[in-house]
């Protein structure tokens, strides 16, 4: 018994050692690379920046670096420059993080709201997912693709590609219940969205009770912030923009493009002020994504001098 106890702790210090991900050398390319990660999701880009070249010196291939160092330059502004070392990353990313490269770039344009450029890279993954039957990882794909089109102003591409994208992860026939719903809900949400952008008030309307019926019936808490996120993306589009800080306030407070919206519904109703400070919460975030790829640069552009 006494030896169990001895062998024990050494046992479990060696499993525990078997299930952490092995750490870069110090001072590696890879090490390097995780450091400026880190910075870049605090906003210091600049250090960043300075550790990625440090790190591509070392190693010129590295895939880390050169996408960190893409995204890190989209979030500077610095957009062809950014797109030089993400061409870079996806030519020499592994297997597995090929789409992850592919998907960056795409976000890359959408920075600059340009969806059919995006829609050259965003397509690539959405074939490779459909080639596999990743019905629901190629729906997603398609439906990050219309959310850029939609945010570029394209309402006719973003309805095609929602479209897609609902079709396609009903493909899935093993789909719970519940997650029929949930795309149900996205596909209503989506409808209701592009029909405010066309200023088509009525269909748009109509739309967000079937999304709210969908969504109840998902039964995913999770998803309910979403809710209030298309009601005040519709009163915004539409003109009310009292509705919409009322419905944007509840949303997700941490999502750039829901800020933007505030801001920019703040200022439409004059109150400068608030969006001032919205718009500064906007550029709190670092995230590499298509909300903040529209939202930034809106902030940056209306903070200019300030």
């Amino acid at each position: 018994m006494l030896r169990n106890f001895i062998v024990l702790p050494f046992v479990l210090l060696a499993l525990a050692a078997a299930q952490q991900p092995n750490k870069p050398a110090p001072g590696s390319a890879a090490d390097l690379a995780q450091q400026a990660d880190k910075l870049s999701n605090q906003g210091k880009q600049d250090e960043a920046l300075a550790l990625y070249r440090q790190a591509l010196e070392k190693s010129p291939d590295s895939y880390e670096a050169h996408l960190g160092m893409g995204e890190a330059l989209d979030l500077k502004g610095d957009y062809a420059e950014a797109r030089n070392h993400l061409s870079k990353a996806i030519d020499v990313a592994p297997a597995d993080s090929k789409s992850q490269a592919l998907r960056a770039m795409a976000v890359s344009y959408a920075f600059e709201s340009n969806g059919a450029k995006a829609e050259e890279y965003e397509a690539q993954v959405f074939d490779a997912r459909l080639r596999k039957g990743d019905f629901v990882p190629a729906g997603e794909t398609c439906n990050e693709l219309a959310r850029i089109y939609l945010e570029s102003g394209d309402a006719d591409k973003a309805y095609k590609w929602y479209k897609t994208g609902y079709e396609t992860a009903l493909r899935k026939t093993d789909l719970l219940e519940a997650d029929k719903n949930l795309w149900l809900f996205r596909w209503e949400s989506a409808q209701a969205r592009v029909a405010a952008r066309r200023g088509k008030a009525e269909v748009a309307k109509g739309h967000i009770p079937a999304a709210k019926a969908a969504l109840d019936k998902a039964n995913n808490p999770d998803q309910m912030r979403f809710y209030p996120y298309l009601t005040g993306y519709v009163a915004f589009y539409l003109g009310d923009y009292k509705a919409a800080i009322a419905d944007l306030q509840k949303a997700d407070q941490r999502d750039p493009l829901n800020l933007a919206l505030l801001a920019e519904a703040y200022e439409k109703s004059g109150d400068a002020a608030q969006a001032k400070t919205y718009y500064r919460k906007v550029l709190e975030s670092n995230a590499h994504n298509p909300t903040n790829a529209f939202a930034r640069p809106l902030a940056r552009k209306k903070l200019a001098g300030s």
